[in-house]
């Protein structure tokens, strides 16, 4: 079992804490207000720190935050993040006026190479950013099986992803494997398909999968 941090505290956050914690890991949330977030928390116990207590004391990180702000928020982080496994659930979009994504802010990379470039003591892996937050901790609720994309330069750190996606609920067929780092452009690209589906469908749960 880990300790494993979790940078944010909103629904993303709620949902993977939730799963994580239920399979024995030992999981910190990290926000910038922790009284408040613990007066609002309704999820699995956990415990609630300031984002530098939370990735000094785990061994891996989830960025939970918002992409378009995730490069100088972690950046602030490079020695508590140095020698972790960070995975990056974000997508690193513009926003709309009704609040979706309407372009990327990367155009030309990805939000998880800019992390990966900022802490070059960190393993950056990308996974999880092509559903709604509900299918992160709950892949198998689909009829339709998920996956879930995985990017990065480090493969022990790989290796460890893949573990936990385990623990998440996904079943080794669900999890493609993309190669390094740079592939994490395609699935972040692939946020700019959430506005139309959205729009369409409304929340509902869905994910993005490859037809086999």
């Amino acid at each position: 079992m880990h300790d494993i941090g979790i940078l944010g505290s909103g629904r993303v956050a709620r949902a993977l804490a939730g799963k994580l914690a239920g399979a024995g890991h030992a999981i910190t949330i990290g926000t910038r207000d922790p009284a408040r977030a613990a007066a609002a928390w309704a999820g699995a116990r956990v415990a609630l720190r300031d984002c530098a207590e939370a990735a000094r004391r785990s061994a891996i990180v989830v960025n939970a935050t918002p992409g378009d702000t995730s490069v100088e928020r972690l950046g602030a982080l490079r020695e508590e993040l140095k020698g972790k496994v960070l995975i990056d659930v974000s997508n690193a979009t513009l926003r709309g006026q009704d609040g979706l994504p309407s372009g990327l802010l990367y155009a030309s990379g990805s939000v998880a190479e800019r992390l990966q470039a900022a802490l070059p003591e960190t393993a950056v892996v990308k996974t999880l950013n092509t559903m709604l937050f509900t299918v992160m901790a709950d892949p198998t609720s689909l009829r339709v099986p998920p996956t879930a994309f995985l990017s990065g330069d480090d493969e022990n750190a790989k290796a460890v992803v893949r573990r936990l996606l385990g623990d998440l609920g996904w079943p080794e067929g669900y999890i493609e494997d993309l190669g390094e780092l740079a592939t994490a452009r395609g699935p972040e690209a692939v946020a700019l398909l959430v506005t139309a589906v959205v729009r369409k469908r409304g929340l509902a749960p869905f994910a993005f999968t490859i037809a086999r």
